[in-house]
């Protein structure tokens, strides 16, 4: 299908604001074509890498990082990668599963792994490598492959155990040293990496990691009163700060909690700014499309919050409606752009939808 045509099907689909965006086989075959086109796409790269030595300077981004080389950085193949996997374990008839699998295998492969769980090692300053951000990505996908009772899906888990092992060796380190949150909206955001790393425990049953991680998630910000969210978005951001953190703690309290401390952290002018649609101005530009991506990660955050609260609160329906609003207008604009948008959107969008 050409790109124009996609679009007007696209258009067509939610042009209707009453129709609820929904991952249809069909939407996710398409989006699967992303990461599908650029995981084993080398160029443009941004390796993120600290030249130690003259030598380093001649390394290739396939060199640092024999799996997650492509997609134009490491988090965004490491989510590529997860999209894929969830795409193939919950729509396993899609007609590019068969490319889908391919493409795993050969990422998955036990010495390619076993070179990326020694990258952090192996540079002095590489411990900080990714941290946080890419580090809950690895966690998100480490968490889809032990859910999911496949015999390929066992096959890729236990070759990824390395990686994963060192990510949790260095975040089980890190956890304690790390004195304040980072409130930003873009890669470092804490309460977003803390909310993954929270949902992996659970699902692998990790009940230390779990508690240190809830009494961290508790220290930084279940004091929180009145956030300044009428100042959003950063002209860069894919991360709404204060839905993050709201997406986080409806994981940490109790509903009752939850209900308490939410009706306190927002008020109605912040409220009515979060939902906005933002402002693109350039999509082809490499940090002003970040903003499309802001509208699918405020969308898992409301459908989260909005599943977590009861009935009659206000913001059930509130949060949910202006979530299918954001999915409805940021899924056409996914396929409008550049390389810029398109070697990550997708993971966002299969995320958001999947909520």
């Amino acid at each position: 299908m050409k790109k124009s045509l996609l679009l007007f099907v696209f258009a067509a689909v939610f042009a209707n604001s009453q129709q609820v965006p929904t991952l249809t086989d069909e939407i996710a075959s398409k989006l699967a074509d992303k990461p599908l086109k650029c995981i084993n796409q080398e160029y443009p790269n941004k390796t993120a890498h600290v030249i130690n030595a003259e030598k380093d300077a001649l390394l290739t981004p396939a060199q640092l990082h024999p799996s997650f080389y492509g997609c134009f950085d490491w988090h965004s193949s490491v989510y590529g990668h997860w999209m894929l996997v969830r795409l193939l374990k919950t729509k396993p008839n899609l007609k590019n599963a068969k490319e889908i699998e391919s493409i795993l295998d050969g990422s998955f492969r036990p010495e390619k792994i076993k070179e990326e769980a020694q990258y952090f090692t192996k540079y002095e300053v590489a411990t900080n490598f990714e941290r946080t951000y890419g580090w809950a990505w690895l966690l998100k996908l480490d968490e889809e492959l032990a859910t999911w009772n496949h015999p390929k899906a066992k096959e890729w888990h236990c070759n990824l155990k390395p990686l994963t092992d060192e990510i949790l060796r260095l975040w089980k380190l890190y956890l304690p040293k790390q004195t304040y949150p980072n409130r930003t909206g873009v890669h470092p955001n804490s309460a977003f990496a803390l909310a993954f790393a929270i949902d992996w425990a659970r699902a692998t049953n990790d009940r230390v990691f779990e508690k240190q991680l809830i009494e961290k998630s508790k220290y930084f910000y279940l004091n929180d009163r009145k956030t300044p969210a009428y100042l959003e978005p950063d002209g860069s951001d894919f991360f709404s700060p204060s839905l993050q953190i709201a997406d986080l703690m409806r994981r940490v309290l109790p509903q009752q909690d939850f209900v308490k401390w939410l009706n306190q952290f927002y008020d109605k002018r912040s409220l009515s700014n979060i939902e906005q649609i933002p402002i693109i101005s350039d999509i082809n530009d490499y940090q002003t499309v970040h903003l499309v991506g802001l509208s699918f990660s405020r969308a898992w955050c409301m459908k989260g919050v909005a599943k977590s609260l009861p009935e009659n609160h206000k913001l059930k329906k509130q949060f949910q409606q202006s979530a299918d609003k954001f999915l409805a207008n940021a899924l056409p604009l996914l396929f409008q752009g550049n390389y810029g948008g398109d070697h990550w959107l997708a993971s966002f969008a299969v995320y958001a939808l999947n909520e």
